[in-house]
């Protein structure tokens, strides 16, 4: 298998079937003992991880007309 100039390689097919890899899925690398290892990653993990700090934090007591009128003013 070749590196391109980008660092792209190309996933074997009985690879990307065995793992369930299609296009667009979110894989890792995960180094262990010296070796490299690529993972399918968990669905949702990544956007959970992105606004899980932010859960709860809205304190904005505004309808959502109230929201849409200030986001559409013309100021």
């Amino acid at each position: 298998m070749r590196v391109t100039t980008k660092g792209q390689v190309t996933i074997p097919q009985n690879i990307r079937e065995k793992l369930g890899i299609t296009p667009a899925t979110e894989i890792d690398f995960v180094e262990e003992d010296g070796r490299i290892f690529l993972v399918k990653r968990k669905a949702g993990k990544a956007a959970t991880q992105k606004f899980s700090r932010l859960r709860g934090s809205a304190t904005v007591k505004m309808t959502t007309d109230e929201i849409m009128a200030l986001t559409r003013s013309d100021k």
